[in-house]
């Protein structure tokens, strides 16, 4: 069999892609494989798009022969499930067979569901290592706000302080800067009201106002400086929604602010927020008869029922929350992994953490080589300003450049670390919390609970008081019990199933989709589970 040797590196400066080799070509010389290809890989896994990634798959799907794919380890293959679908169906075809050598694991046509179960779970537990690093950095952020402390830079008007030690670099504080007064002359000539915005730019512009990178003053960024509450002490954070007070010096006054505001002549009415119950099924369920949406109202103030929206006149059935309740509650009591399956798993995920540890160490080393140039440059630059090879000026903006890229490297290094000590999360644990899923759903928070049922079922439809959904793999496997569940011909061994309740000991099956999609959702959900219960 033909092989294409993969290896990977997520970013030019890291020289990893040798040492891969050179373990593959050892792995498919003992396979017996014909080495036809190789690729080495210098692009993300997570980020962008895939150009070297996708000639590798044009190449597989051209292929008349089944084609070896050899990688180092799975996640030098892929740190996503994006991936897995195309990859899956490549598989089924007979086009690809899927070498990983570290976690010694051959992925082909005739894979049993323990096997296609480790592939996934070992995308899963890459995929999770991507977002500790995420998830550390908006903790991070959050203790920030709850400081008072800014997690992007300053506006205009403002420049950010930094401590002197380069290898623990951070901002200490932010300060008005030259342009401080021109951003107060803003405020106070706008409130008088007779003015327009493009005037105010044009008069800035002419007493020498300028952008951050020394540009024309235009009308939009006047209309931002006029609706930034920095400037009298509040910071906005865009992705929370959140207006949050901050530590630093004030430049204008609140009632300043709020007189600018009036001569916008804004909408003078507070808008109003609808505060409804947060229903557990809310934007889940759809009618069986008009296909549409299945909204929650409450019935004497605090009994939960669902109806069809009425959407072209259908009739209205309501039915009680805690009767659609009671059918998921079955399915999460059904919910079953063998021990036999548990151990086979954790075998696999054992190595899977070998493989996230050479990761972190390889991420931590590029960091640190990356600071120490921006160091080098810092020594050189003052070199230079001492000789009048460059202007106190230039040092100045060059040094907050550097110091500022300084701060982001050291910040990554501390995600890495914490994701890395984050990571090591017992598989034996994680894997029996799926047999925990009714305990952890009732206990959850009703967002939660509409979260855990995303990942559990699909393509709700609700036909007058019965619930049918299908059951995401590979909780579909888990639940099958073959006293109570009748399979229909022509299943293979990934399908899905539709469940249409009455009971649960009473329900038919029907195959329904990809199942590949579906198997890796829910995986994400177990990953959910052992965050919530670490």
């Amino acid at each position: 069999m033909k092989a294409i040797i993969l290896a990977r590196v997520s970013d030019k400066n890291q020289d990893s892609n040798e040492a891969q080799l050179s373990r593959m070509n050892v792995y498919v010389e003992g396979k017996g494989l014909d080495k036809w290809k190789v690729f080495k890989i210098k692009e993300s896994s997570t980020k962008g798009e895939r150009k070297q990634f996708t000639e590798i798959i044009e190449i597989i799907k051209q292929s008349k022969e089944t084609l070896a794919l050899v990688t180092d380890t799975v996640d030098r293959l892929q740190r996503s499930f994006r991936e897995s679908v195309v990859l899956d169906d490549l598989r089924k075809e007979g086009k690809v067979e899927l070498h990983f050598y570290r976690e010694n694991l051959v992925i082909n046509q005739k894979s049993n569901s323990s096997e296609l179960m480790r592939w996934d779970i070992a995308v899963m537990f890459a995929r999770n290592y991507v977002l500790q690093l995420s998830d550390n950095l908006k903790r991070k952020q959050g203790k920030m706000r709850e400081d008072g402390e800014i997690t992007s830079a300053p506006p205009i008007g403002y420049r950010s302080i930094y401590n002197d030690n380069p290898l623990r670099m951070r901002r200490i504080d932010v300060v008005p800067d030259e342009k401080a007064h021109y951003i107060v002359m803003i405020y106070e000539e706008y409130a008088k009201g007779d003015i327009s915005v493009q005037t105010l730019a044009d008069k800035m512009y002419e007493l020498g106002f300028r952008s951050k990178i020394g540009g024309k003053v235009n009308q939009a960024m006047i209309f931002k400086i006029l609706n930034d509450p920095f400037y009298y002490g509040f910071a906005y954070s865009r992705t929370h929604k959140l207006l949050y007070a901050h530590k630093y010096q004030t430049i204008i006054s609140k009632e300043l602010f709020d007189k600018c505001q009036e001569v916008m002549e804004r909408h003078n009415k507070v808008p109003t927020k609808y505060a409804s119950k947060p229903f557990i099924f809310r934007g889940l369920i759809v009618c069986g008869k008009c296909g549409g949406v299945v909204g929650g109202q409450l019935q004497k103030g605090r009994y939960a029922y669902y109806s069809c929206s009425g959407f072209k006149n259908c009739e209205r059935v309501y039915v009680p929350e805690k009767d659609l309740l009671g059918q998921v509650y079955e399915v999460l009591d059904s919910i079953k992994l063998s021990d036999e399956r548990i151990e086979e798993i954790t075998e696999g995920l054992r190595q899977i953490g070998n493989n996230e540890n050479k990761f972190y160490k390889s991420n931590l080393k590029q960091l640190k080589a990356e600071f120490d140039v921006y160091d080098a440059r810092i020594k050189k630059m003052y070199e230079d300003r001492l000789d009048g090879r460059i202007t106190d000026e230039m040092y100045d903006n060059l040094l907050r450049e550097y110091k500022g890229k300084q701060s982001e490297l050291l910040e990554q290094m501390k995600g890495h670390s914490d994701a890395d000590e984050q990571f090591y999360i017992s598989a034996n644990t994680v894997l029996n919390l799926a047999k925990r899923a009714k305990e952890i759903f009732m206990s959850s928070e009703v967002n939660e609970k509409r979260q855990l049922l995303g990942f559990l079922l699909s393509n709700c439809v609700l036909n007058g008081k019965k619930l049918e959904f299908s059951l995401r793999s590979p909780f579909n496997l888990m639940a099958l019990e073959p006293d109570t569940l009748t399979m229909r011909k022509g299943r293979d061994s990934n399908s899905r199933y539709r469940f249409r309740y009455s009971s649960f000991q009473d329900c038919r099956l029907q195959p329904l989709g990809h199942p590949s999609l579906a198997r890796h959702s829910v995986l994400a959900s177990v990953s959910l589970f052992s965050i919530k219960n670490s």
